[in-house]
């Protein structure tokens, strides 16, 4: 944002022929800089080292600092002996998830209804150590089940009650000429089954950490027992170690770490998924991490 025209982020960067040294020296530049920048330059100015496998970001030397001693103990997620999955992505949200209302109205035509109709969280209905279901459903018709839809005379017609030509699994565009009148992508899968197979699906039944990938200022980490199914902007962690995990995920310290150092880019205050697996969580058997006081501190005033 430092040329006022420009309608994208500007990096401009200068090199020369030689050999890598593994090193960067940069700076943050701030508004206040811009005025004198060269003085500003030369005064905020920081040595980075860095791993050709690994990302890199401008940091401080407290932020150097309290990284390194965050990987010196913990051990990436993704190492861990837990599952992250994805939630439900239906194509037709409109169709497949469903008010109270609907579900009872379906499940008292044919109780048979019930054992295809679950409770979904979304992203946003989950907090840090909470979550607020919105009374909605989700038709969990999986590829994976190998379901007749014939068996579940209710439900199949009330998705018929919707364009069968849009939930027709084949991509095709502007159905009747109009624009923007689309069936679902295209896939493998059946007119009335949603878009992914979900293998997965009964992890949904198991205790689990449930989470949204649109974060906001806060960890939105929460513990599920209550047999929730997400719909696709909320995560799942299912494994070993759950509440220790939680509460290392909703830590300030852990918070601050994925926030500066592995959150990754995304629209705004989101983050990609694949970033989390490479958090660095000490296990429940290895040391705590050991911060200075002044570290704590900083984290504290930069914790958001």
């Amino acid at each position: 944002g430092i040329f006022d025209s420009a309608t994208v982020d500007t990096n401009i960067l200068i090199s020369e022929k030689a050999q890598n040294a593994h090193q960067l020296r940069a700076v943050t530049l701030s508004a206040d800089g811009l005025e004198n920048m060269s003085d500003y330059v030369r005064q905020n100015v920081i040595d980075i080292d860095y791993k050709l496998d690994e990302t890199w970001a401008i940091l401080s030397q407290i932020e150097q600092s309290i990284k390194q001693k965050i990987e010196a103990v913990g051990t990436p997620l993704k190492e861990w002996n837990i599952k992250i999955n994805r939630g439900i992505l239906t194509g037709l949200n409109e169709a497949f998830i469903i008010t109270k209302e609907k579900r009872d109205e379906l499940v008292e035509k044919d109780p048979k209804s019930d054992e295809i109709i679950r409770p979904i969280l979304r992203g946003r209905d989950i907090s840090k150590n909470s979550y607020e279901w919105a009374g909605l459903y989700i038709i969990a018709t999986f590829p994976s089940r190998h379901y007749d839809i014939d068996d579940f005379p209710a439900v199949r017609d009330y998705l018929l009650t919707f364009d069968k030509r849009k939930l027709e699994q084949s991509g095709q565009k502007d159905i009747d000429g109009i624009k923007g009148n689309n069936a679902r992508k295209k896939t493998n899968n059946r007119w009335f089954e949603v878009q992914d197979s979900i293998a997965y699906w009964d992890d949904f039944l198991k205790r689990k950490i449930v989470f949204s990938r649109i974060s906001g200022t806060e960890p939105k980490f929460s513990l599920d027992t209550e047999n929730h199914f997400t719909n696709d902007t909320g995560y799942i962690i299912s494994g070993e170690h759950l509440d220790y995990l939680l509460d290392m995920l909703v830590s300030d310290i852990i918070w601050f770490a994925f926030k500066t150092y592995y959150m990754g880019g995304g629209i705004d205050k989101e983050f990609k998924v694949n970033n989390l697996l490479n958090l660095p969580v000490p296990l429940p058997s290895t040391d705590a991490i050991k911060l200075t006081d002044e570290e704590m501190k900083f984290i504290a005033e930069n914790i958001e």
